[in-house]
């Protein structure tokens, strides 16, 4: 085991390094500096955007500053903000907690979901539980999540006036655990259908092929009642899958929050990452895409490590039949 986490380990690290040269790479080809930016003013010279450039070593060849900036990374700084001058480390640490909480209610209202779903479905084939799943599987995989955000808003905020569009807390308020239900309700429901769709067709589809298994037929055999069989059997057997649709689908809900939070102003790592595009904000950028990467790499190192664990062929490099 010992062995195949440190084969993992060496496959993720050059990775990692990977997606910070690319995004390194990709910010140095955009057009316009936070230099630029300035001097859209009017009031910026040539030799102040100079002197600026040099302070932020701009002025240096990008395989000079990448080496820099990796050299730093090691060394556990993030750098500052061009924009705001404060620490990059603080001002994403500001930002995780909102993630979290946008993100992981989320995550845990499409599991409440679309595990109970899937398993009705599975357990009554074409009934209407069945069809309530397919349903639910169509409008996560086909309504993007922009347009879902936009269609919620419009039909509770602007129509219905019931519930807040924009930010975490109502402004001018300290930020009470109602008010922030309040404003949670829509971004997190935008989550929860996005997320629904996948695992609502896993569970369904593993439950379908554990109901085949000889072990339900036994129970079965033996006069368990239907929900003994289906709790203690047919769900536990199906766990493992479950599991695994959970964690590989984990970097999906991440890239579909940035969305959801830009669109509805949600103090978390999307609106930050688009505010520090933005503003030119290489540093920032960066950071956050550290963050972004290293969580993702983690969950797929998690799912791997949990496949490994789980089935033995897989640490010894063998092809399952």
């Amino acid at each position: 085991m010992v062995r195949y986490i440190r084969r993992r380990l060496l496959t993720v690290i050059p990775v990692f390094f990977g997606i910070t040269l690319f995004v390194f790479l990709f910010l140095d080809l955009g057009p316009g500096t936070i230099a630029d930016l300035m001097g859209d003013g009017g009031n910026f010279s040539d030799a102040d955007r100079a002197a600026l450039e040099t302070r932020l070593s701009l002025d240096q060849p990008m395989p000079v500053r990448y080496v820099r900036w990796l050299g730093r990374l090691l060394q556990g700084d993030l750098g500052t903000s061009f924009q705001t001058g404060r620490s990059v480390s603080e001002s994403i640490a500001q930002r995780v907690v909102p993630s979290l909480i946008l993100t992981g209610t989320g995550v845990v209202l499409a599991i409440l979901l679309a595990v109970p779903l899937g398993m009705a479905a599975a357990w009554r084939p074409r009934s209407g539980w069945d069809r309530l799943a397919s349903l639910c599987s169509m409008a996560s995989f086909g309504v993007p999540g922009f347009l879902l955000s936009l269609g919620l808003v419009y039909l509770f905020s602007v129509t219905l006036g019931v519930l807040p569009s924009a930010r975490m807390y109502t402004n001018g308020t300290t930020g009470t655990l109602p008010d922030l239900i309040r404003h949670l309700i829509l971004p997190a429901s935008v989550v929860c259908i996005s997320s629904m769709g996948e695992l609502v067709k896993q569970t369904r589809s593993a439950c379908l092929e554990t109901l085949g298994e000889d072990y339900v037929r036994t129970a079965w055999a033996k006069g368990l009642r239907e929900r003994s069989v289906l709790v203690r059997h047919v769900f536990r057997g199906s766990l493992i899958p479950v599991v695994t649709t959970i964690l590989s689908h984990i970097p999906h809900i991440i890239g579909g929050s940035v969305v959801v939070e830009r669109v509805f102003g949600w103090p978390g790592m999307g609106s930050l990452m688009f505010s520090a595009i933005n503003n030119r904000d290489f540093n920032l950028v960066m950071g956050v895409t550290v963050v972004i990467a290293l969580t993702v790499l983690g969950t797929n190192l998690l799912l791997d490590l949990v496949y490994g664990f789980v089935d033995p062929r897989v640490r010894h490099g063998r092809s399952q039949v």
